[in-house]
């Protein structure tokens, strides 16, 4: 087996890696702050396509956890990139949250209901009927099908919320049309802020804590990749899949020596 060479830029996950139910996982504070001292390039991953960067950047910085704007790479920034790149200045019917909304104006897009080209799905806590009966039409007029991700389900305080990957799902019984999902497990979101940071799959590594979306995505990708055991995925449910990360750890916590 050839031997990897030394990392020089990490990608890691948000939720299930730094922050844990609202609350920062023990260690994430000293990754981010080594980052920082070292002027490693990273960026911190998110599918959740609800909130911009820079609400990101808030939220983060009210736990502790002192991470750039330019830093964070949610599902909705690949998806405008993406849009960006395949069909430049297009128009699109948009469900979602500013964090869609504002990535899709920024790549300069125009949202509309009147014949776009696409119709992109996002995160959002209120999926309305009407919209959503709005997109099974243009769809089926011809619009072609985008989601940010491919998550079925959310967490919240009151436990699972249904997410882009369900009501895509929906959309595709009532159109016979499947989305292309843009988020992880697509290596596209990784390869796309891969290239965000300038940097190379062969010295980069991404953190995770799922390996269904996290560790298959950057595999797939070609990083070396390392399972924390603080969000989604347990010891016991690794054999469960034909894939394995290169290394498997507590916490980012056992990282920080690394960076």
């Amino acid at each position: 087996m050839t031997e990897r060479r030394a990392i020089e830029s990490w990608l890691t996950d948000m939720d299930g890696v730094l922050i844990h139910e609202g609350v920062p996982v023990p260690g994430a504070d000293a990754f981010i702050k080594r980052l920082r001292e070292t002027g490693r390039p990273f960026l911190v991953l998110t599918n959740n396509s609800i909130y911009t960067p820079r609400d990101l950047h808030a939220r983060l910085s009210r736990m502790g956890l002192d991470v750039p704007v330019e830093s964070i790479w949610t599902s909705a920034l690949a998806t405008a990139k993406f849009l960006d790149n395949q069909h430049p200045g297009g128009t699109a019917y948009a469900i979602g949250e500013a964090g869609l909304t504002t990535a899709l104006h920024d790549a300069g897009y125009v949202l509309t209901d009147a014949d776009p080209d696409f119709v992109i799905l996002g995160e959002t806590r209120t999926y309305s009927f009407e919209a959503l009966t709005k997109a099974i039409r243009l769809i089926n007029g011809g619009a072609r099908f985008i989601a940010t991700n491919p998550d079925n389900t959310g967490p919240s305080p009151e436990g699972a919320l249904p997410a882009t990957g369900s009501v895509a799902a929906l959309i595709t019984k009532a159109t016979g049309k499947e989305p292309y999902f843009i988020g992880k497990p697509n290596p596209l979101m990784m390869r796309t802020g891969l290239n965000a940071l300038g940097a190379h799959s062969e010295t980069s590594a991404m953190i995770g804590d799922r390996m269904d979306t996290d560790i298959l995505a950057g595999l797939e990708a070609g990083l070396e990749t390392f399972l924390v055991l603080t969000g989604v995925t347990g010891t016991a449910d690794i054999s469960q899949y034909p894939f394995r990360p290169t290394r498997v750890v507590d916490s980012i916590a056992d990282l920080v020596d690394l960076v």
